[in-house]
């Protein structure tokens, strides 16, 4: 790929297992804190209505959003398997340099933030809108991606978009499945295997984002 005055040249190449790592323990992080946070919510009332001997309303009362989140957390910590999900893309396909990645808007589910971005190729045109969701959880959109992206995969089938740096970590699907159909069916033997062990091969549902396999 060539590069101008007006084109970003590509940053310092990723080391692939450095990233995944990175995400893990994004994801572990983000449990500990929130289990930590809905421990001390149930605990710290408990013990301070033994010590005091009352059992006031008002002391037991942080109890309840201690108990939801940490159901909350145990029932989200299914999707964090996402991160297992881009690991194995990042081992079936390298990572390549795309100057531009354009956010078009951003929807909240329970699942995790989804946003539609349009990842640019120089010297191609007809890049389709992908379904992008924070492979550790996380709900923001990052910083830098005015600079463009590193991404592993094959746009008609998915794959994983990472901020240059290494600690923002995407998990990609096209957002319309049936109108990228054609570019999949067009794709030889070899690109569809290569999807298909990286398990690329099914259609996502926007709901349904961070569900392993989906």
């Amino acid at each position: 790929m060539a590069y101008d005055a007006q084109t970003p040249a590509p940053p310092e190449a990723l080391d692939v297992a450095q990233v995944v790592k990175a995400n893990y323990r994004a994801l572990t992080g983000l449990f500990a804190l929130r289990l930590l946070i809905s421990a001390l919510l149930v605990a710290i009332p408990v013990t301070l209505s033994r010590v005091t001997g009352t059992n006031s309303f008002v002391l037991i009362l942080p109890i309840v959003p201690g108990m939801f989140l940490f159901i909350y957390t145990v029932y989200r910590l299914l999707y964090g398997l996402r991160v297992s999900q881009c690991a194995r893309v990042l081992r079936t396909y390298p990572l390549e340099f795309h100057p531009r990645v354009v956010k078009k808007r951003e929807r909240w589910t329970r699942y995790g933030n989804v946003f539609e971005v349009r990842v640019t190729t120089r010297g191609q045109h007809g890049a389709p809108l992908m379904l992008a969701v924070n492979a550790a959880g996380r709900r923001r959109w990052p910083e830098g991606t005015e600079d463009g992206v590193w991404f592993a995969g094959d746009l008609p089938f998915g794959g994983v978009m990472v901020v240059p740096g290494g600690k923002e970590m995407f998990f990609l699907k096209p957002a319309d499945w049936d109108k990228t159909a054609r570019r999949r069916d067009e794709a030889d033997p070899e690109r569809r295997a290569r999807a298909e062990q990286a398990r690329l091969t099914h259609r996502t549902k926007r709901a349904v984002m961070m569900r392993p396999g989906a």
